[in-house]
């Protein structure tokens, strides 16, 4: 049996705290403000296909909203959230790449490809082109698609870029993470390039703002200059609250009283975001579009604990399999909810915002084929059951096999050294390397996570590679059940052996040179062309020839090299 050992704080002292109580939804954590009186007029039904604002956060924990007790202010959140529906029993990924190309595409990432890891800089790949997308399929549908924000899904060629995926406008980042104010990003030593665009183009002239508040005023001008009685899809996807740590210095005096610098600086991002959050709820009030208006909240996985995240009291973080890492922040606020203002613990998973908001514009699900996601809005709008009862959090078969995994351990269906996790109705199961999984109570103290006493550690049963948990009684993953009920093991590394059947081959192609920033002007972007085929896809062996010849680096890039060292000092000693 596990042993479990927590100096400084006892499992009772925990609990009497309130740490390990499900019941966040306290008076005291949300705001009253009184209800607008033309809301309570509106029929519940749809007279239009409703205007649709989709807001993603980026590495934000599950312990990081007020409602869930944080110590973060998020008042606008909670706000939003009290008046329509919370989701309390929602999945996404680990990581960023695979939460977004599920949103986009309502498919596991095992029918894409993008089973492993992310998308990087300077790989020739990008969500598959054959892919129809939530945004092509709201088009169809006769709505204006707008993205702000961060894509992460590739960018080696025109083809792969928001504009040419269902997004008639797009102001944002291509790549994984970004300088909040610069707009660079490094991918390695000395492979740094500026990464905002608009449209198609570097949007040189943004620099120096930062991205929070960019993102917020660009989804207010968006409904300033449309029409509220034409649909319209944005899609918001916050760099917030993702490395680097940076805020504006009076979100940061906020939080003074906060020991960890590393937290002090990550509440102070989450509350600005939840600020912008603010304005894009009044800009849809001021311009007429709220009344029709359904407003989707969600993470994209867990919180990076040892970035100032929390993820309390679930256990493991961002990058992990654990329900710290998979275990989703999920609200969705609108006039149009039949049922607001309540909890609602519908199995509900990312993939399912796809058949669920094609469904909401009226759009044509009949002509796609091999949908993972389900239509949920009835589970969250009436309080119906949710159709879903299982979830393949993955399978990738590229992770780092388990030492002590073997074909023997999985009853000779399922080798059990892959990293594997599905759930199906309240049981969870987990093979290989699921990854880090501490239970980390809330960075307080001031050397965190040099301060072991205030982290639970797992000292026992390291040597395995089979988990189970029957999630819906221990959601914080204590009790391993493998031995007990080895039948449920069968049965679920069973359903493990089903979806691989249906598995595609993994991309994830080796780095191209060619990607290099200094050839494109010093900013991430396109390289590859139509032309070039899938040869880019190969890693780049066929630019030998073209690598041969002399690189001149360009002056403007040697410039911007300079002030982005420079600029990484200055950035260092104001926050």
């Amino acid at each position: 049996m596990a042993v479990y050992a927590l100096t400084g704080f006892s499992l009772v002292s925990l609990l009497s705290f309130g740490y390990l109580s499900w019941d966040w939804m306290k008076p005291s954590l949300v705001a009253d403000v009184a209800t607008d009186p033309m809301e309570k007029s509106l029929p519940p039904t749809f007279t239009r296909p409703p205007h649709i604002i989709f807001i993603l956060t980026d590495d934000q924990g599950y312990h990081d909203i007020g409602y869930h007790g944080s110590d973060i202010q998020t008042p606008t959140l909670d706000r939003l959230a009290a008046e329509g529906v919370k989701l309390e029993n929602y999945y996404i990924q680990p990581i960023c790449t695979p939460s977004r190309s599920q949103l986009i595409t309502g498919r596991y990432q095992i029918h894409t490809g993008l089973q492993h890891s992310i998308i990087r800089p300077r790989q020739p790949n990008c969500l598959p082109l054959d892919q129809v997308t939530l945004p092509q399929k709201l088009q169809e549908a006769g709505y204006s698609t707008h993205m702000v924000g961060k894509w992460h899904l590739g960018f080696y060629k025109k083809e792969c870029l928001p504009t040419r995926r269902g997004f008639d406008t797009f102001l944002g980042s291509l790549t994984g993470n970004v300088d909040y104010y610069t707009y660079d990003n490094c991918d390695g030593p000395d492979v740094c390039g500026y990464d905002l665009h608009e449209g198609e183009d570097v949007a040189w002239d943004q620099s120096g703002k930062y991205s929070t508040f960019l993102y917020a005023q660009r989804v207010s001008k968006i409904l300033a200059s449309h029409s509220p009685k034409e649909p319209i899809f944005i899609y918001v996807a916050f760099q917030a609250v993702h490395t680097p740590l940076q805020s504006p210095k009076e979100y940061i005096y906020r939080y003074r009283s906060m020991g960890n610098v590393a937290r002090r600086k990550y509440a102070a991002m989450v509350t600005c975001m939840d600020e912008a959050v603010k304005n894009i709820t009044w800009a849809l009030k001021k311009y007429g579009y709220y009344d029709n208006s359904v407003i989707v909240f969600s993470t994209d996985n867990g919180g990076q604990t040892f970035s100032g995240g929390s993820n309390w009291p679930l256990r493991g973080r961002k990058g992990t399999y654990w329900e710290g890492g998979v275990r989703g922040i999920g609200f969705v606020h609108s006039p149009l909810i039949k049922r607001k203002r309540r909890t609602s613990w519908a199995l509900v998973h990312i993939t399912d915002w796809y058949p669920t908001l094609v469904s909401l514009a009226r759009g044509n699900l009949s002509n796609v084929q091999g949908l993972d996601g389900y239509d949920v809005w009835p589970a969250i709008s009436e309080g119906k059951e949710s159709p879903r009862t299982e979830i393949l959090h993955n399978i990738d078969p590229l992770y780092n096999h388990a030492k002590y995994g073997s074909l023997e351990d999985g009853f000779g269906i399922w080798n059990t050294a892959v990293q594997a996790s599905i759930r199906v109705g309240e049981w969870k199961l987990l093979t290989g390397d699921p990854g880090y999984s501490d239970w980390i109570p809330p960075q307080t103290l001031t050397n965190f996570p040099g301060s072991w006493w205030n982290l639970e550690r797992l000292t026992d049963g390291l040597r395995k590679s089979v988990w189970l948990f029957n999630i819906t009684a221990d959601p914080y993953e204590r009790y391993d059940l493998s031995e007990q009920r080895p039948d449920v093991v069968r049965t679920l590394l069973a359903r493990l052996v089903h979806y691989n059947r249906t598995a595609i081959p993994v991309r994830y192609p080796a780095e191209n040179p060619r990607a290099h920033p200094d050839f494109n002007g010093g900013a991430w972007g396109p390289w590859a062309s139509e032309d070039d085929g899938e040869e880019w896809e190969g890693g780049g062996e066929s630019l030998k020839s073209r690598n041969k010849k002399k690189k001149k680096k360009c002056k403007i890039c040697k410039l911007r090299s300079f002030f982005r060292k420079l600029n990484t000092r200055l950035m260092s000693n104001r926050i």
